[in-house]
């Protein structure tokens, strides 16, 4: 039995189980794992590759509507040239061989990070595939490249200085959906559960502010040795947790848009801390 024979399986026996509905993930441990098989980096990449491959398909079976991949951090720019080069051909390989799947699975494409530092090939490779998949309706995927997340609401304060400056905005009415309305994810909810790989517990300056109420799984498997049984380990972990987002019970959450803003109104909380809806 394929893994993904025995998620689907896993899926059909606990079909009442609670899956998140955003997942990130930070694909770590290439290098790691090939050092561990006495391989280049070079084929670390492309094992991960293969993981990324496998993550994509299992979540669109598990019917996840949003999957976020740390792809290349703005860090990752450090590295030696020669893998850089290594990683950024990897991406084109990536785009052009999966973009007929991903139409296939109605699933779209979408870029966070500053795209003005990848290489032209990259940038058309993604302007491509984004076009080839202009269509698509179903789960949304977003790969984080040359991305940072201090960058990001940087960016987004200056954007919301602008408006100031301009009169268009009062500073005592700045909240915090005008800075969500400025991120790369604007649109897109908050991650619901991440998970990262190698054994590693930080978050690398991945998602920061969108991940506030984000439930954390570490995992000590390399990331070219992921696979969908142990995304579904992560799930079920996911499943046992109790989300209050600050609140005493989750049972006491708002109900609805409309209690959201009363119990916003009365209370003084903040609308990021209270969900619309409980998982």
């Amino acid at each position: 039995m394929t893994d993904l024979d025995w998620l689907k399986t896993q899926r059909t026996q606990h079909q009442d189980l609670p899956l998140p509905q955003h997942l990130a993930v930070i694909m770590d441990g290439n290098g790691r794992w090939a050092e561990r098989w006495d391989l280049s980096r070079k084929s670390g990449h492309h094992e991960g590759a293969k993981a990324l491959r496998k993550t994509v398909e299992a979540c669109y079976y598990l019917n996840i509507p949003y999957l976020t991949l740390y792809a290349f951090s703005m860090e990752n720019w450090c590295r030696d040239d020669s893998e850089i080069a290594d990683l950024m051909e990897l991406i084109v390989m990536y785009l052009q061989s999966e973009r007929d799947a991903l139409k296939e699975h109605n699933i779209r494409l979408h870029i966070i990070g500053k795209k003005s530092l990848l290489p032209d090939k990259v940038r058309r490779e993604i302007t491509l595939t984004q076009q080839h998949l202009k269509d698509t309706t179903g789960m949304t995927l977003t790969l984080a490249l040359s991305y940072s997340a201090r960058e990001e609401i940087t960016k987004a304060v200056r954007d919301i200085a602008h408006k100031v400056a301009a009169g268009q905005l009062h500073p005592q009415e700045i909240r915090s959906d005008h800075i969500e309305s400025c991120l790369a994810t604007a649109g897109i909810p908050d991650p619901d559960l991440l998970i990262r790989t190698s054994g590693e517990m930080r978050l690398s300056n991945f998602l920061l502010w969108q991940m506030a109420y984000t439930e954390f799984y570490f995992s000590d498997a390399l990331w070219p040795e992921f696979n969908a049984r142990l995304l579904w380990q992560a799930i079920m972990a996911y499943s046992r947790r109790k989300r209050r987002f600050g609140r005493r019970s989750p049972s006491k959450l708002p109900p609805n848009q409309q209690d959201l803003r009363l119990a916003v109104n009365q209370q003084g909380c903040d609308s990021r801390l209270v969900p619309l809806t409980a998982t």
